[in-house]
């Protein structure tokens, strides 16, 4: 398998996990706020599926300490600010602009398939450069 096909398929997987966190929330919690807890729990969940899915098989990182471990994810995380930005702003706007959670998800698709592919850049320059 090529490595944008791995990248691909850990991404369509870590958005299925993020869907399914906030799938979670909405139908656990309706009160204020429910749509921005559900896509805090969903952005942390692919966040962290998405990094020990890609540390190894896509960067083939392999960390000497937890330390270092943390230090790079840290560094992921951050390089995610940008691309958590677009997603959001695709899953609110669509939300705003349509309405309803169908149009929402259908955003987020959107928004993460963009930054996915914008950190997938940013990762190999800035995160995990020594091993790409």
């Amino acid at each position: 398998m090529t490595i944008a096909f791995k990248y691909s398929l850990f991404a369509i997987l870590a958005t299925l996990l993020n869907l399914a966190a906030q799938e979670v929330v909405v139908r656990t919690y309706a009160g204020s706020f429910a749509i921005y807890m559900a896509m805090a729990l969903g952005t942390l969940t692919g966040l962290v599926s998405k990094y020990l899915l890609d540390k190894k098989t896509i960067f083939g990182f392999i960390s000497t300490s937890h330390r270092e471990d943390l230090g790079k994810f840290t560094l992921y995380g951050l390089t995610g600010v940008a691309t958590t930005a677009i997603f959001w702003g695709f899953e609110l706007g669509f939300d705003m602009l349509i309405g309803g959670k169908v149009a929402r998800y259908i955003g987020a698709v959107i928004g993460l398939s963009i930054g996915y592919g914008i950190k997938y850049q940013l990762d190999k320059r800035y995160v995990f450069a020594r091993q790409a």
